[in-house]
């Protein structure tokens, strides 16, 4: 029996051994249901249980395999993942050590595409309020992309086509691959630290979602949202969306329609000024025909209502009115000279002297008109009054004392 004795570490070592020379055991594809799942910050490793309905087993996935997983395992995902079959000694786990993983059912891309979709618009990234404006005549119009490209090549054909006055700023960049990344965001930290454009294009052709998948990564939706220059994606497919195109201030399907979309047409300014011109000839010449009637209203309105002719519509008045005050003066001193005449008349029929030319005599005692007898005494002397002229007397006696 002691010929049989092994060590605990022995024991470990020999298993591992057996497990480790077995090809069958060196690349194996096993599917289960993520568990547990922990990412160590410090060494990157990532350690998981993947099991079924009736067994699990211990997974790990280091460093340097994980970082090459294109989404975040999550605990309940279904999974494939290959790997080898090994023993970890100190503590004698058996485990899966994994190289590889991927998501059952749907693609790593298109799951990596969708969680940190979700993740980045969680934290504002895609926020309509974060979009600015494209300017409408830039002077200087910047591109990330491949010198080499395709997507080069529209933009510089469609610009010299309709905005040739504008300039043409091109950041090289590496659109597709392992480098693509951190390459296209080195393009576009550039652009913004020089100022070199006034509107910035980013993308490439078209391709499938591995060549476009540069355009998904979290550091180029990052920048594409820090840019202090407004951004046009266009990643050169029409129907899918690239997540920097969520990012970007503006979307366009393709290179060329980015160019389009950052310039104004040449053509279409000159047709706008013509048509410009003509509308304010229009209205230049509206407005002064306007102002021209509104001045000849005026001219009649002052003509009605001017110094001059309010003081000759005055004068006219007062020449009226004195018209009329002398007409009325007049008719009326006509009529007050007949009513003399008739008074005149009247009282001249009733004159002493008329009296006294009729016959009549008036008989005066010191200048007073005897009426009585009894006014005058024997002895006074009296006055009278003839058509002819005056005749004094003395009076010898009143009547009825006359001596005989």
């Amino acid at each position: 029996m002691n010929q049989n004795m092994l060590t605990v570490s022995q024991l470990n070592r020999y298993v591992k051994s057996l497990l480790e020379e077995n090809p069958l055991l060196q690349e194996v594809y096993v599917k289960g249901e993520v568990s547990n799942f922990v990412r160590h910050l410090k060494s990157g490793h990532c350690y998981f249980t993947l099991k079924d309905r009736d067994a699990a087993v211990k997974c790990v996935m280091f460093k340097g395999n994980a970082q090459f997983l294109r989404f975040t395992p999550e605990d309940g995902l279904s999974v494939l993942v290959r790997g080898s079959v090994s023993l970890y000694e100190r503590d004698g786990s058996f485990q899966l050590y994994v190289t590889d993983m991927q998501p059952e059912g749907i693609g790593a891309l298109a799951l990596a595409y969708e969680q940190l979709k979700r993740r980045l618009a969680a934290e504002g990234l895609f926020d309509p309020g974060h979009k600015r404006p494209i300017p409408a005549f830039p002077a200087r119009i910047g591109v990330v992309t491949s010198l080499s490209g395709a997507a080069l090549k529209d933009i510089v054909n469609v610009l010299s086509r309709r905005y040739p006055i504008g300039t043409l700023v091109v950041a090289d960049a590496v659109v597709q691959g392992r480098e693509a990344a951190p390459s296209i965001v080195a393009g576009i930290r550039e652009m913004n630290r020089q100022r070199a454009c006034d509107v910035l294009i980013v993308g490439r052709g078209g391709g499938s979602l591995e060549d476009l998948w540069a355009f998904n990564e979290e550091a180029v939706v990052r920048a594409v949202y820090e840019s202090a220059i407004p951004v046009i994606s266009a990643v050169g497919h029409e129907v899918d969306f690239a997540l920097c195109d969520f990012a970007a201030d503006l979307r366009a399907p393709t290179p060329s329609a980015a160019a389009e979309l950052a310039s104004p047409s040449v053509e279409q300014l000159i047709l706008q000024q013509t048509a410009l011109k003509s509308a304010l000839y229009r209205y230049t010449i509206d407005g002064l025909e306007a102002r021209q009637s509104r001045f000849g209203l005026l001219l009649e309105e002052f003509s009605r209502v001017s110094p001059e002719k309010t003081l000759e519509q005055n004068r006219q008045e007062l020449k009226n009115l004195v018209e009329l005050a002398m007409e009325s003066t007049g008719k009326k001193l006509d009529d007050m000279q007949r009513d003399l005449h008739k008074y005149a008349a009247l009282l001249d029929s009733y004159s002493p002297l008329k009296v006294v030319a009729r016959g009549y005599s008036i008989t005066l005692k010191d200048g007073d008109i005897l009426r009585d007898p009894g006014e005058a005494s024997p002895g006074d002397i009296i006055t009278t009054k003839l058509a002819g002229g005056e005749l004094a007397s003395q009076v010898l006696a009143k009547k009825g004392e006359i001596p005989s």
